[in-house]
């Protein structure tokens, strides 16, 4: 995206308007979030099962070991899934659970709970939706020098070559990662997610390996999957707006757009890295040895659809003199930035919003208006909203049932969102809620819940929210109902 803008007002769209036709109604996880099984079968650990057994990284020492038991409830999972009406549920793989040491042969035991899973959703009638790589690298890849070293694209592109043989005739949508923003700069920049590092110049070489390792698995993908198979990538694109309207804002902005989106936009959709983020981090990388001769084309193969992760604005501005950075950055905290070339930019909370219990401004706009970015600076591209959801402090009341209006508002507030959108030109695909269940939420551990679906961890009982409920009426109405009813 090239412009950075202030939130603009959408237009209203009028209630219980129907969803396009064939729009996919979804839900979405992570592998190393639910599955558990972490040393079953043939896995190895991968650089979340370090990170999270590392002291001090993951809150309360909590670890993806047992998770949400996805491994071995998936059956049951399927089925709550068919309950509730989803349509597709888009999941992604364990890399180290299919290929132990990121290299070499298979684990069969590993594909066979994807193939099972894969044929449980099918005869369900839900769309299996894959995705790649879901920030698990296996730990051996890492210890040979992880995504800044360009020896990671490789391998990567012999684990999509497994997959797509493994599951190539049953699953018709790929993905090829999930917001490889977070695997570079949350990763190896700021040091808040695996590996742990804090290496600005190693987070920018890590995003063109990213980038690399993403093209050249499409290629692997196209050359393997039937005709009708569909290839994507999942981004977690920044709704940047500069807190004035000072130049100097507007320039704040414009530095975490590029190191926040078009880092990964621009070469992917146009072959080309912007000239602007170039000159900005110049000082971390030599661009002109790390983008060697063919890497451009390889990473700019087409996609068919672009997938989008909206959750909160990110609001920035330039800090006054004598005034310190980073401030009140949604992405963790650190005394490391994950905004290489761009480490004296202010970041803010909006004010006078509700927040979700990650403290993240409710803002349906932002994602309104990141559609119509992205539908104006890649006009013709199929998007797909891939996770979108909000964390409450859910719990079970003595009657056994777990109200979450809140969720219910938010999800209200950002369907209507994409809604506007499509109805002022947007081309967008199907919604997939975040997240199915609750699950390891990361360097937060178990104390954040996402899920529509509330998960008692001691017993791994299932308990449908409120918001399942009402998710369900929405996938059965193809059209949001009126607001008075959320």
């Amino acid at each position: 995206m090239t412009a950075v803008r202030p939130d603009i007002a959408p237009k209203q769209a009028p209630e219980a308007t129907q969803f396009p036709t064939g729009f996919v109604w979804g839900a979405a996880t992570a592998a190393y979030q639910v599955e558990g099984a972490a040393a079953e079968d043939g896995r190895t650990p991968s650089i979340w099962d370090t990170f999270s057994r590392t002291p001090g990284k993951v809150r309360n020492g909590d670890t993806g070991d047992i998770a949400a038991d996805h491994y071995h409830r998936y059956r049951d999972d399927v089925a709550l899934m068919k309950q509730l009406g989803l349509k597709a549920y888009r999941f992604s793989i364990s890399w180290s659970r299919v290929q132990p040491t990121g290299r070499g042969p298979a684990v069969e035991r590993g594909l066979d709970f994807y193939r099972k899973l894969v044929d449980e959703l099918l005869e369900a009638g839900i769309a299996p939706v894959a995705t790649l790589y879901h920030w698990d690298l296996p730990q051996e890849l890492e210890d040979a020098g992880g995504w800044p070293q360009r020896g990671t694209t490789d391998r990567f592109a012999d684990y999509a070559a497994i997959m797509a043989g493994a599951l190539g005739d049953r699953v018709a949508t790929w993905t090829t990662f999930n917001e490889p923003w977070c695997s570079a700069f949350l990763g190896y920049g700021s040091g808040v997610h695996a590996p742990g590092r804090t290496e600005p110049a190693s987070a920018l070489r890590a995003a063109h390996h990213l980038n690399l390792a993403h093209g050249r698995a499409i290629e692997v993908l196209r050359d393997q999957l039937p005709a009708g198979a569909q290839t994507s990538v999942t981004l977690n694109l920044h709704q940047v707006r500069p807190l004035t309207a000072s130049a100097a804002d507007a320039d704040a902005a414009r530095r975490i757009e590029a190191v926040g989106n078009r880092i990964f936009t621009e070469p992917m959709l146009r072959g080309e890295y912007p000239e602007d983020l170039l000159a900005d981090t110049a000082h971390l990388v030599d661009w002109s040895k790390l983008v060697q001769d063919g890497d451009l084309a390889a990473i700019s193969r087409p996609v068919d659809i672009l997938g989008i992760n909206y959750y909160t604005p990110t609001l920035v501005s330039t800090p006054e003199k004598g005034e310190a950075g980073s401030g009140n950055d949604v992405h963790g905290s650190s005394a490391f930035s994950p905004w290489p070339g761009s480490e004296h930019v202010a970041f803010h909370l909006a004010e006078g919003k509700a927040r979700t219990a990650m403290d993240w401004p409710i803002d349906p706009n932002g994602l309104y208006n990141l559609l119509m970015d992205v539908t104006r600076d890649h006009p013709g591209m199929p998007l797909m909203v891939t996770e979108n959801g909000a964390a409450f402090d859910d719990y079970v009341s003595p009657e056994g049932r777990v109200e979450d209006p809140e969720r219910i508002a938010y999800l209200h507030g950002h369907l209507d969102a994409v809604q506007r959108a499509v109805a002022d030109g947007a081309d967008v695909r199907g919604y997939f809620l975040w997240s199915l269940m609750d699950n390891f939420e990361w360097a937060y551990g178990y104390s954040k819940r996402f899920g529509t679906v509330y998960v008692d961890y001691a017993s791994q009982r299932r308990i449908p929210k409120a918001s399942a409920h009402w998710y369900s009426d929405v996938i059965r109405r193809h059209a949001l109902p009126p607001a008075d009813l959320s």
